[in-house]
């Protein structure tokens, strides 16, 4: 089956387990776009390294210093690939302007967030892959299937680009997508993607996986084979190497 998940049995089973779970969705129809639709986004994050159009506007002093347009591609339209290679290759550098830009040609706020979520899904785990020396996992055979096209109800404009679901929204469906306790606040980070709840369920399993789970987020006693204090060590690195926001 294309797409098939292995490793090295060195590498611990939760992170093998999480990265199939997510790859198997990536085919799937989402919330708003479908399988084959997630496939082609996917594919163009690999496409986008490679990008002349990518290197030039990132060497520039500002992206828009460089015109130019990437080739379309017919199950995404322009401008989904355009924030697909700016976000993959660029992230320092996004903007309310590159979001209003996107929106005004066609992208909705709900196809923007989902988007999102499978770049950040196929950026983590190639660079695992790229990581430990193995070769990038085969893209998912798309499935069938319609996108859900659900929204929550809760979602609304507080201080961001795009509708969140508030803050410690217990509620069902919704219950499960922020983990707070006493005195923990859930990052905005994670809340960027609430607009399409299937995403931050992905993003949370990866992260258990990579990171930390959530509802340990705040104890700093967690630790793997690193201790708490070497995992943010090495998490703050790559922020900075990756122009992170945060």
């Amino acid at each position: 089956m294309a797409g098939e998940i292995g490793y090295a049995k060195t590498v611990r089973e939760d992170l093998v387990a999480a990265h199939r779970r997510q790859w198997q969705r990536l085919g799937r129809a989402g919330t708003w776009w479908n399988g084959a639709e997630r496939v082609a986004i996917a594919r163009e994050v690999r496409r986008a390294w490679d990008c002349a159009l990518c290197k030039e506007r990132k060497a520039a002093l500002s992206p828009y210093a460089v015109p130019g347009e990437h080739a379309p591609v017919a199950e995404l339209g322009a401008a989904a690939v355009d924030v697909v290679h700016r976000v993959t290759t660029d992230p320092g550098r996004l903007s309310r302007v590159m979001y209003d830009r996107a929106l005004a040609a066609g992208l909705d706020a709900e196809h923007y967030v989902e988007l999102i979520g499978v770049v950040a899904t196929v950026v983590s785990i190639d660079s695992f892959c790229r990581g430990i020396g193995v070769a990038l996992h085969p893209l998912p055979d798309p499935a069938p299937g319609q996108p859900s096209r659900y929204r929550p109800s809760a979602a609304r404009m507080e201080r961001a680009w795009v509708p969140l679901v508030p803050d410690g929204y217990a509620r069902e469906p919704e219950a499960d997508l922020f983990d707070d306790g006493p005195g923990h606040h859930t990052g905005n980070v994670i809340r960027a993607l609430s607009l399409v709840p299937d995403e931050v369920r992905g993003v949370k399993d990866l992260l258990a996986a990579h990171y930390v789970p959530m509802q340990r987020f705040m104890d700093m006693t967690f630790h793997r084979s690193l201790s708490r204090a070497q995992m943010e060590l090495v998490a703050s690195r790559v922020s900075a190497l990756r122009s992170c926001f945060y």
